[in-house]
């Protein structure tokens, strides 16, 4: 568990410094106020400020949306650890600037750490889950990837436990609030992982960890052979087309349900409510939202990554019907305040059972380690952007639409339980290769040129169709493959198809360009194969 653990301190930055922002508001706008009176001699007009402020919190947003773009490029580059620690230097740049800022009497640095924690975080987002992934046994794929969920709701619950103001979230202690982020770089920077073999007997509680093992060195070794694919390849390959879709609009059902609405906006709607106590109040959704990504931990092997997202979306759309039924009738009706709660905490709930923790890791299992970088920068960008669209528009949209707000995301949810039971395939029990396989077919790959097919799958999963309309897979294992060429080259060169492995494969005598190109290739494959092997070419 070391090794995933050490991971998931990058989710719990991110749910730290979501949640962060919001309790202090008061004593940070006074901050702002002073630094700006001090400046200019005269206090700042409430406009200017209500701009400041609400800049110092969506620039995250817009941190985190440069920062998962980029995860394709730090991967291809470093490797998926070597990139976790090197965005450290992020977290550290913006303890800094948000710890220093009172003291340099700067709302300006403020704004700038801001941005850099959010492009850590943003980067986070597609490191930790990508990682995870793939160092988890099939088995516990689904359990370990709902650790990111956790760590980020952890994150979201210290906030705000640290955020009152009899703790951090006063005038003296919000710079140390706000550079705490420090504290878990540090801690993820001097971590020693253990070596692969006795983390996995800690994980199986197993001695025999053998057919993991030998699972994670298949998708090492795919990964060198598997061509690396670019982000606009993912869109013009037929192969790769419907697992992005997939992933996009998972994403989309995670932000655009409106949790993050109700967690932004969740102090308001309990003063509405009646609650004496808000803050306590939302402190105590935090823990239900911590609780309830357990339950889903423990639950998500057992019941499938595709059954707990639809019971997520169902029970969010249903708690957000109670939602506005009781805000509507509040004033009516005084006692309709704890149905709010309820509904309240039942929304968050329902979240973690499914939209939560779900669209993280499924990414990693939609695709194969070719395209999986660029998957995650497209997933990560896409929900990023929902965030930031959903916490820059709520508040005006609620201002028109009143407690009736909560109609739009129950429409948005039950589309995007629509969606999961027609087209989101289960990937319980299943290893990569077979849900990349699962989606080949679904696509007709059998269908395509191996032109097409080596371009946006690699060595590893490219299907030769040879002049004679036999079709061979090119796969790891190419003496056997090269012996089956022979074979049929045999036939058409007047062999006596002998399978010699040592000598080139003999097709028929190419009379297109694609035939040339074909045979172009099996030969080079042959060649590379004896190079390989050691084997004397002339």
């Amino acid at each position: 568990m070391l090794a995933v653990g050490a991971a998931v301190i990058g989710s719990l930055q991110f749910g730290y410094n979501t949640g962060v922002i919001n309790a202090p508001q008061k004593v940070i706008e006074n901050f702002i106020n002073e630094t700006w009176s001090e400046r200019n001699e005269q206090p700042i007009d409430q406009t200017t400020l209500t701009t400041i402020w609400s800049v110092s919190v969506a620039i995250f947003s817009v941190g985190g949306i440069f920062g998962s773009f980029s995860v394709g490029l730090f991967v291809n580059r470093f490797g998926r650890k070597n990139s976790m620690l090197m965005a450290n230097i992020l977290a550290f740049a913006s303890a800094a600037l948000m710890g220093f800022s009172q003291m340099a009497k700067s709302y300006e640095m403020l704004i700038i750490g801001r941005f850099v924690v959010g492009l850590y975080s943003g980067l986070s987002t597609g490191f930790v889950p990508m990682y995870v992934g793939e160092v988890a046994p099939t088995a516990l794929r689904g359990a370990l990837g709902t650790l990111h969920q956790l760590g980020i709701v952890l994150g979201i619950l210290m906030a705000q436990v640290f955020g009152i103001e009899s703790f951090m979230g006063n005038k003296a202690l919000w710079p140390l609030l706000l550079g705490f982020t420090f504290f878990p770089a540090v801690v993820q920077c001097a971590n020693e992982e253990n070596k692969a073999k006795s983390v996995l007997k800690k994980l199986r509680g197993s001695a025999d960890v053998s057919a993991d093992m030998q699972e994670m060195k298949s998708e090492h070794r795919q990964m060198m052979r598997e061509k690396k694919v670019t982000i606009p390849e993912l869109f013009r390959s037929p192969l790769y087309r419907q697992p992005i879709f997939i992933a996009i609009v998972l994403q989309l059902s995670q932000q655009l349900s409106g949790i993050n609405a109700v967690f932004y906006y969740s102090t308001s709607i309990f003063e509405k409510a009646g609650v004496a106590q808000p803050v306590y109040a939302t402190i105590g959704a935090g823990v239900v939202n911590t609780a309830f990504t357990v339950v889903s931990l423990f639950v998500v092997e057992r019941a499938g990554r595709r059954s707990l997202h639809m019971i997520g979306l169902a029970g969010m759309a249903f708690s957000a019907v109670l939602m506005t039924i009781a805000l509507s009738l509040l004033e009516k009706l005084p006692w309709m305040s704890y149905v709010s709660i309820v509904a309240i905490f039942g929304f968050v709930a329902f979240f973690e059972i499914g939209p939560g923790p779900i669209p993280w890791f499924i990414v990693a299992e939609l695709f194969s380690q070719g395209p999986r970088p660029s998957a995650f920068a497209v997933a990560g960008f896409s929900n990023w952007t929902a965030n930031f669209i959903v916490g820059m528009g709520f508040q005006y949209v609620e201002m028109v639409c009143g407690p009736y707000v909560f109609i739009i995301f129950t429409v948005l949810l039950l589309f995007f339980l629509v969606f999961t039971y027609f087209k989101v395939p289960e990937t319980r029990g299943r290893t990569f290769d077979e849900i990349s396989s699962g989606f080949r077919q679904s696509a007709g790959g059998e269908k395509h040129s191996p032109e097409e097919l080596a371009h946006s799958l690699g060595d590893s999963q490219v299907e030769a169709t040879l002049v004679t309309d036999v079709t061979v897979p090119v796969g790891p294992a190419p003496r056997s493959i090269l012996t089956r060429l022979g074979r049929e080259g045999g036939r058409e060169g007047g062999r006596e198809g002998r399978g010699d492995a040592s000598r080139p494969p003999l097709l028929s005598s190419p009379s297109s360009p694609r035939q040339h190109r074909t045979h172009g290739r099996v030969c080079q494959k042959w060649a590379l194969t004896m190079s390989k092997e050691g084997r004397c070419l002339a």
